[in-house]
């Protein structure tokens, strides 16, 4: 095998030396290092092939490619500084790349702030949604219909709607609202065990709420209730507030002689006493004498309602306890769903409900005007075909479908408020 001379391959490495340390100004003497173990590293029979078949500048360009190639694979930081000796085309070629690829970087300086406004935003969505689920919204929306259905009874002629009519209604709503989230979190804070298996979805039973937080916001929504029923100055309005707190208070606070809630009865009882006649009766008559300044009348439509609101409040009463009757079982609540069983109390509760639409019928059919007769009679006709259309279809084995059919059954207690004001 042939070998290049002495000489000339002292020259080729001393000239690779300036080449490779002298093409790298800032790098370190451990580049250099490198460079020099790299070009040393060689196989000789690659420099005698070069040196007999090609010219020394040919073999020359060749060596600098390779060790240009070999260094670029092994330390990729060196590729800017070998590029400058190319030609400035290049260098200003190598720094716009670095210049793009950094841009992206300062996106994650903002991710931060980014990140923190986004936990900000979950948390107020998570708080809200726990209070929605706390204040049961069903009867919320139930308590808000109601005030304002009963509250058109007292509108004798159209100049009745005025912004006195609206700040009167106003006042009662808001202070009822207040109350019914004082009675549905007093329940909540009664129950929190056995809601662990009726209703673990709650914010209590789920742990999102802390028995504290739960203190808090009803005592203070309590005290909201009776403020605002004071400063009001309507007696009717005060009353209803006062009534409605002793009831709740009674029917869910776990004390000797009360939690009437254990007792079928008195559990029915309750509910009918705020839901038919609190709400019928007091809240007309904060309309009536306090907000009209008129003498307290008892009306047809007045009649009325509070006697279908009887059977609907006692069905209510019924049908909410028979989606809970495991835990009620567990902590021995004596509901009648637990006496008589599901499937007993589900078809009492829809029996209940028709009896209550029939006698809508012929209560509208009675009326002297021709256009409430027909809109309440073809309305109560309607909510009877579709309740018992949909009483049809529960699968009383399946606790989802029993309490969809509950939910239901608010919906129509909300549509009966559309048609009370109509009655006449």
């Amino acid at each position: 095998m042939l070998c290049m001379p002495l000489p000339e391959r002292k020259l080729c490495s001393v000239y690779m030396d300036s080449v490779v340390i002298g093409s790298f100004p800032n790098a370190s003497s451990t580049t250099a290092v490198i460079a020099g173990n790299l070009r040393r590293s060689k196989n000789c029979a690659n420099n005698c092939y070069s040196s007999f078949y090609a010219p020394k500048a040919s073999w020359n360009k060749r060596k600098i490619q390779n060790e240009y190639n070999f260094l670029r694979s092994s330390q990729p930081s060196l590729n800017y500084h070998y590029k400058g000796i190319e030609g400035e085309p290049k260098y200003q070629e190598c720094n716009r790349k670095y210049v793009v690829k950094a841009a992206p970087e300062q996106s994650f300086e903002s991710e931060p702030h980014a990140f923190e406004t986004k936990n900000i935003l979950d948390s107020v969505k998570n708080s809200l949604d726990a209070f929605y689920r706390f204040s049961r919204p069903h009867t919320v929306i139930g308590t808000a219909l109601s005030i304002i259905s009963v509250s058109l009874l007292a509108v004798e002629k159209l100049s009745d709607i005025s912004p006195l009519f609206f700040t009167g209604v106003l006042e009662a709503v808001v202070a009822a609202l207040f109350m019914n989230i004082y009675i549905v979190g007093l329940n909540q804070l009664s129950d929190v065990e056995i809601d662990k298996i009726n209703k673990p979805y709650l914010p209590l039973a789920s742990g999102e709420y802390s028995f504290a937080t739960g203190v808090i916001i009803v005592t203070s929504f309590s005290v909201l209730s009776f403020w605002l029923g004071w400063i009001v100055g309507s007696w009717p309005l005060f009353w209803a507030l006062f009534i409605s707190f002793v009831l709740g208070t009674a029917y869910s606070i776990n004390v000797p002689m009360l939690r009437w809630k254990r007792f079928a009865v008195l559990a029915a009882m309750c509910i009918l006493a705020v839901r038919a006649v609190i709400v019928q009766l007091a809240f007309f008559l904060h309309m009536q004498t306090f907000v009209y300044k008129r003498p307290a009348v008892f009306s047809r439509p007045l009649i009325f309602a509070t006697a279908f609101m009887s059977f609907f409040s006692v069905v209510i009463a019924l049908f909410k306890d028979i989606p809970d009757i495991e835990g009620d079982k567990i902590f021995g609540i004596q509901s009648f769903s637990v006496r008589l069983g599901q499937k007993r109390v589900f078809w009492i509760c829809v029996s209940l409900l028709e009896m209550a639409y029939g006698v809508a019928l012929l209560v509208g059919a009675a009326s002297s005007c021709l256009w409430s007769k027909i809109v309440t009679g073809l309305g109560h006709a309607v909510l009877a075909s579709v309740l018992f259309y949909h009483a049809k279809s529960v699968d009383l084995r399946s606790k989802a479908s029993i309490t969809s059919f509950y939910m239901f059954i608010w919906k129509l207690f909300y549509a009966e408020y559309f048609l009370i004001p109509l009655v006449r």
